[in-house]
């Protein structure tokens, strides 16, 4: 039996050294299987990104106040935001009805947006009322600090921050320019709107102004479109020999009916914005506000970036234009002397 060989029998059950490798086998198709399907999870699965959304409140209509909100757009498109694509806006528009503001700015917050960008003090003081958490940026503002906006304009200290037009100082410097155009005045008439903010201290601006150039001011507030012949019926009766427009979202979004009345009365009338001028009103003089709504869109950027508010200091006007429409001076009868017209950034002949 010397010359045979033992055979060791096998029982049907893998050996030792197949169980090892078989095990060796199945962790590396098991690792390899984790790797394939963590490649194809996209690196923000997890963390999907928010698309921002912006509300724009405006006490105007899409109409007036549209070369505005372009310059908001263009601004924020400068700075690498494509609408509908990395960032949405909502808009909202009172159409000059004042009191609808404050539901508007209500259900931008109900919206949740990110930021609120405001058109005018009026939409700012409800926006202020509807929210303390949501950052807002005043596109355009004529008081900040005395409407109580913010704190300070180099330390705003709350949700509020943006541009100020520093109106009040300007509306001295408005009547000024009247006096230079018709030297013989002696009566003016004075539209405002008693409910917006920085309204008041405009009027002590243009009174600290009449009096050395001896000119009696009369004062019609106007509430909403139906005022706007009423007041100019009035003005009429008073003697005024020409008209101051304060800075109103009623009388912008009614500009044409209110530059078409002025004409109708033969009344020369200046004006705070440049949408007035260029559509058929004499002269405007003021900062250039769609210089302030595209320099807004830096302050939405740098929020949307992950600022606050209260650290952004509130910036003032760095444009100012002053526009004299030499059609309608003819329309009325009106001679623009040398002098002013020389001084004028724009001539629309």
């Amino acid at each position: 039996m010397g010359g045979m060989k033992t055979e060791r029998i096998s029982n049907g059950c893998p050996s030792e050294a197949n169980l090892k490798s078989a095990f060796r086998n199945c962790k590396s198709a098991i690792l390899v299987c984790a790797l394939l399907f963590a490649l194809c999870i996209p690196s923000d699965a997890q963390t999907p990104k928010k698309i921002p959304h912006v509300g724009i409140l405006v006490g105007g209509s899409a109409s007036s106040d549209s070369a505005r909100i372009e310059a908001l757009r263009q601004g924020l498109r400068d700075l690498g935001y494509v609408e509908g694509k990395n960032f949405i806006i909502e808009y909202r528009y009172a159409d000059g009805k004042l009191d609808r503001l404050g539901e508007l700015a209500a259900e931008l917050v109900r919206l949740k947006v990110d930021i609120i960008v405001t058109a005018g003090p009026s939409a700012t003081r409800l926006t202020k009322q509807a929210t303390t958490t949501i950052p807002v940026v005043m596109a355009q503002d004529s008081d900040p600090v005395g409407s109580g906006f913010v704190a300070s304009l180099a330390r705003p200290g709350g949700n509020i921050t943006g541009l100020s037009r520093l109106t009040p100082e300007l509306s001295g410097k408005q009547l000024e320019l009247l006096k230079e155009i018709v030297p013989s005045l002696s009566h003016l008439a004075v539209f405002g709107n008693s409910t917006q903010p920085g309204n008041t201290q405009s009027l002590n601006e243009v009174e600290l102004a009449a009096r050395p150039l001896r000119v009696q001011m009369q004062y019609l507030d106007i509430s909403g479109p139906k005022d706007i012949e009423t007041a100019f019926r009035a003005a009429s009766k008073g003697r005024a020999q020409a008209v101051l427009v304060l800075s109103s979202p009623v009388l912008f979004s009614q500009l044409t009916r209110v530059i078409d009345l002025a004409a109708k009365s033969r009344l020369p009338a200046i004006y705070y914005a440049l949408e007035f001028a260029e559509g058929g009103g004499l002269m405007t003089y003021g900062p250039s506000i769609t210089d302030l709504f595209r320099r807004a869109a830096t302050y939405v950027d740098k929020i949307l970036k992950g600022a606050k508010p209260a650290d952004l200091p509130v910036e003032q006007p760095m444009k100012f234009e002053l526009v004299i429409n030499l059609k309608t001076a003819k329309q009325i009868g009106l001679t623009i002397p040398p002098n002013v017209l020389v001084r004028a950034d724009k001539v629309i002949r």
